[in-house]
């Protein structure tokens, strides 16, 4: 991405006002509050909700499985579009528990720039560490928020070093916080040169603003108690000579991160953050693709699905394919061909997200995400395009780390346990393997709670009580090589051998030693712990 941006073409209108993005954190950075209040501010609800909701107070919009509303965790990631200054923003709220990172990682291959939320008393943690590094192999823009100032929270400066130096990533101050925990009273909004006072009575109100002239302004001792007012100038001194402005091109390039600071459940700080996404935040950028990358500006339309979601609403057991728009304006009803299958396929009736309300899309644009409701036509890695036979690349699939047989509570129903397995398996929940010898169906995941959502899910969704039972296996491993040579391999470990729902075949393994004999003793075959969804 990086070396397109200097000569980008000039992009439409409609496509330039585009921002695209995900937001990733540890669990409970504050995220999904996060994400509340930017549609908040983007008009798109009218009260803010909590992820633990008490009473009256609502349930959050972008948590709509049952299993998120009562964990208080996010699970699945979900899309968002609002209008926010002038912008279109397309927000994809990403599950921070490290059990659902395949989601995620799939997620940021469709979205232009990531904010990335951070706790101000925990600072960069383990899964925030690893989504960085996905980040980071897409170059993808990061601008930072870190939250929860108006709690015990550390030192501003040694927040940014930890990130500079964990991260490895430039940081410069958009805006800087004065005082911390209870004497937090607000921040110094760097970039516009304002005062921002945060009022603790009402969670939904924007911050009070107020335009100062430079840092000697008078109307500064007014407002701020002397002892925060001294330690803050003194800060800001330090700040301005030890760290970088605000580099735009560095921004897009990957190097640099913006940060603010900020209390997400208090409202404050977020309309900043989100001037600062439109103001400097990447326009809809190139999408890979085989045999030739996608530009934004391009008449034609195309999309790739990054996400397909089963029984979103269950009453009508459907699956909602999530499509990142690469380029063109689409319209409802235009005819797309489905670059796998080579057939025309007539998108009647796609959608537009607010968290699980949907509203028909009349009309899209490159840097959008929209759903198209399907009956399992659409898999993630799919393309669609109007006739060019382009494939969609790098959205990946990873090798299962816990693997576990699964049976229906009433053998009979064995049958309908396939179909809800395969369905799974297509949404990318998890990964299901026939064996070769014997019956039944081995599920992999990346994480332990995965298993008990996918039980809950095929409870609630099927009717049918399933059972988890221990696996001889541990891993599961792609196998590639020549049609023959697969072929001679598969014959000779076939109690090791399973198919995805591809028909891909897999080496099951039990421990590191089966994967060291395949090295050594097939030379011919390769084996892979991950897999591209290309179709």
């Amino acid at each position: 991405m990086s070396d397109l941006a200097p000569n980008q073409p000039v992009l439409p209108p409609e496509i330039a006002r585009r921002r695209t993005f995900a937001i990733i954190s540890h669990p409970d950075a504050g995220k999904t509050t996060l994400t509340e209040k930017f549609l908040l501010y983007g008009g798109a609800i009218q009260m803010a909700g909590q992820v633990r909701a008490k009473g009256e107070a609502r349930r959050t919009r972008s948590d709509f499985m049952q299993m998120e509303k009562d964990r208080g965790i996010s699970v699945s990631a979900s899309a968002m579009s609002f209008d926010f200054d002038g912008h279109r923003f397309n927000l994809v709220d990403t599950p921070g528990h490290s059990d659902f990172s395949e989601d995620t990682y799939r997620t940021l291959t469709a979205v232009d720039a990531a904010v990335m939320v951070i706790d101000g008393a925990k600072g960069v943690e383990s899964q925030t560490q690893k989504l960085f590094e996905v980040c980071r192999l897409r170059d993808l823009p990061i601008l930072t928020f870190c939250n929860k100032m108006d709690r015990e929270s550390r030192d501003t400066f040694e927040i940014i070093d930890e990130i500079q130096e964990n991260l490895a990533i430039d940081v410069t101050p958009a805006s800087w916080p004065i005082g911390v925990g209870r004497d937090f009273i607000g921040c110094y909004d760097i970039l516009r040169d304002r005062l921002e006072l945060m009022d603790r009575a009402d969670r939904n109100k924007v911050a009070e603003s107020v335009e100062i002239n430079g840092l000697d302004d008078p109307k500064l001792a007014e407002l701020v108690p002397a002892d925060l007012l001294e330690k803050f100038l003194e800060e800001i001194e330090m700040a301005k000579e030890l760290l970088p402005p605000l580099d735009q091109q560095a921004l897009l390039d990957g190097t640099l991160t913006p940060i603010w600071f900020g209390s997400a459940i208090n409202s404050f700080g977020v309309q900043e953050l989100m001037a600062g996404i439109a103001k400097y935040g990447p326009q809809p950028q190139p999408q890979n693709a085989d045999p030739r990358a996608v530009s934004p500006d391009e008449k034609k339309v195309t999309g790739f699905v990054f996400k397909v979601q089963a029984n979103m609403d269950p009453k009508h057991r459907d699956r909602v394919a999530f499509v990142r728009m690469a380029s063109g304006h689409f319209k409802r009803g235009m005819k797309l061909t489905h670059v796998r299958t080579k057939k025309p396929m007539a998108i009647s009736n796609p959608v537009l997200f607010l968290a699980s309300d949907r509203e028909l899309a009349e009309e899209a644009w490159a840097g959008d995400i929209i759903g198209i409701p399907n009956h399992g036509q659409l898999r993630i890695g799919d393309t669609l395009t109007e006739g060019e036979m382009l494939r969609a690349t790098g959205i990946p699939s990873f090798a299962p780390e816990l693997l576990q047989g699964v049976r229906a509570g009433d053998p009979l129903k064995s049958k309908h346990l396939e179909k809800a397995l395969m369905q799974f398996a297509e949404e990318g929940a998890a990964k299901v393997f026939k064996p070769s010898i014997g019956s039944g169906f081995i599920v992999g995941v990346v994480g332990q709670l995965q298993f008990e959502v996918l039980g809950s899910r095929i409870e609630m969704e099927y009717g049918l009580p399933v059972r988890f039972e221990q696996s001889q296996f541990t891993s599961a491993r792609w196998v590639h090589g020549d049609k023959d040579a697969v072929e001679k391999f598969a014959d000779a470990n076939k109690q090791h051998i399973a198919h995805d729902n591809d028909g891909d075949v897999v080496f099951l393994t039990r421990m590191q030693w089966d994967i060291d004999r395949v090295v050594r003793d097939y030379p011919d075959v390769t084996l892979s712990a991950t897999k591209e969804m290309m179709t």
